[in-house]
């Protein structure tokens, strides 16, 4: 069964309720499924968090919009559901602090997960070719609550910020003077601590392979550079 059918069925059994109750309610709901526990809690916090985001800068382009729906991959009998929480998280006076405190409730040590939250934040905020201000600020404060280790987070922050030409041994966090043999190996490391399967096997749902396929082409690209410049 598509996540979004659970997430659809779930919002259905909450319809009016605020969006800090609905974070709240997936720690209970589905106590005795908690695969599906967690991958409603991520879909869940995604259409969150990524509503609040869209409000940091002000403006929602067309651009992110696109990115929220390619995340997503939402098949289009369920959009109306994903459309009804995001429009409530928007309006919703509770600030994202709130939501992004709840959120780390339903991953308690599972920092992985909510590393995978803001790698979706990253995506949709990039969208439009331009991460402003007002929404790395927000990426900051949502970091600090999620409580990421600052080296594992400035990686995150390189590989979705980098440009092409930026520098590729800090974007996968070597070192130049390494030899051919020990960057193989951590490119290969980084590969597998990053590809789709790892990331549905942690509970993030398979509709949200494009948070791995955006690190893996961020990785994949960088690793080519390397190579290009070493010509191996």
């Amino acid at each position: 069964m598509s996540i979004w059918i659970r997430v659809g069925e779930f919002l259905s059994s909450l319809a009016g309720e605020a969006v800090s109750v609905v974070i709240e309610a997936v720690r209970t709901a589905f106590e005795g499924d908690p695969e599906t526990r967690k991958q409603v809690g991520f879909s869940v916090a995604m259409i969150a968090l990524s509503a609040k985001m869209a409000k940091a800068d002000g403006i929602v382009t067309e651009n992110e919009i696109a990115a929220f729906r390619q995340l997503f991959a939402i098949p289009a009998n369920e959009a109306k559901n994903v459309a009804r929480l995001y429009n409530l998280a928007k309006q919703d006076v509770a600030g994202y602090r709130a939501y992004a405190n709840k959120v780390v409730k339903l991953f308690p040590e599972d920092i992985e997960i909510l590393e995978d939250v803001m790698n979706g934040l990253f995506h949709i905020a990039k969208a439009d070719g331009v991460v402003h201000e007002n929404e790395m600020a927000f990426m900051d404060d949502i970091a600090e609550i999620f409580q990421i280790d600052d080296g594992h987070y400035a990686r995150i922050r390189r590989l979705h910020m980098e440009p092409e030409e930026g520098d590729p041994y800090m974007q996968l966090e070597s070192q130049e003077n390494w030899d051919n043999g020990r960057l193989k190996r951590h490119y290969h490391k980084l590969v597998a601590e990053n590809h789709p399967d790892r990331l549905i096997a942690r509970g993030v749902p398979p509709e949200f392979v494009a948070i791995a396929n955006d690190r893996m082409a961020a990785i994949n690209k960088a690793w080519a550079n390397i190579k290009l410049e070493r010509g191996i």
